[in-house]
């Protein structure tokens, strides 16, 4: 079920969501501080798996009480080479955003998961002891660099483990 980024926090839960994911879209994530923010608050009590990419990681960070930042050059396109920090793999990815998360601003029960290799920008991030994670590329990019299919996998899994 799909709903739209204004939904209260009673209407997603109304719908006994097996997991939450946050999309992508456009613009300064800040700017969903008045409604988008404070539901996602809501929701990572509840236990279910969230999931983001692009905006939604953004989001997921600014409702963790971490802050964004507008870059001065956006990540544009494919063939971007991004750090797994949990496994030391490198991955391809695809990107399209111009603010990025600010590492230093995140609190200590979320650990930093992804790096760009371009920039050492943040790339992804997880609540440590929950199902909760996000990135900051594109891993449904297609056609695209698959190297980060296993995320929706691992979502997947989440989803399983916590029904």
């Amino acid at each position: 079920t799909i709903v739209p980024a204004t939904a209260s926090t009673e209407d997603i839960l109304r719908r006994r969501p097996d997991g939450i994911f946050l999309s992508n879209g456009p613009g300064d994530p800040a700017a969903t501080g008045l409604y988008a923010v404070p539901v996602l608050r809501d929701l990572l009590g509840f236990g279910k798996p969230i999931f983001g990419i692009c905006l939604g990681h953004q989001l997921l960070a600014l409702a963790l009480g971490g802050r964004t930042l507008k870059m001065s050059r956006g990540h544009r396109g494919a063939n971007h080479p991004v750090k797994d920090l949990r496994t030391g793999k490198g991955e391809i990815t695809s990107q399209n955003h111009g603010f990025v998360v600010d590492p230093k601003s995140l609190p200590g029960f979320v650990e930093p998961t992804h790096l760009s290799l371009f920039d050492k920008t943040n790339e992804g991030l997880r609540v440590l002891g929950k199902p909760i994670f996000s990135v900051q590329y594109h891993p449904e990019a297609s056609p695209g660099p698959q190297d980060s299919h296993y995320l929706f996998k691992r979502f997947v899994a989440l989803m399983g483990e916590n029904a």
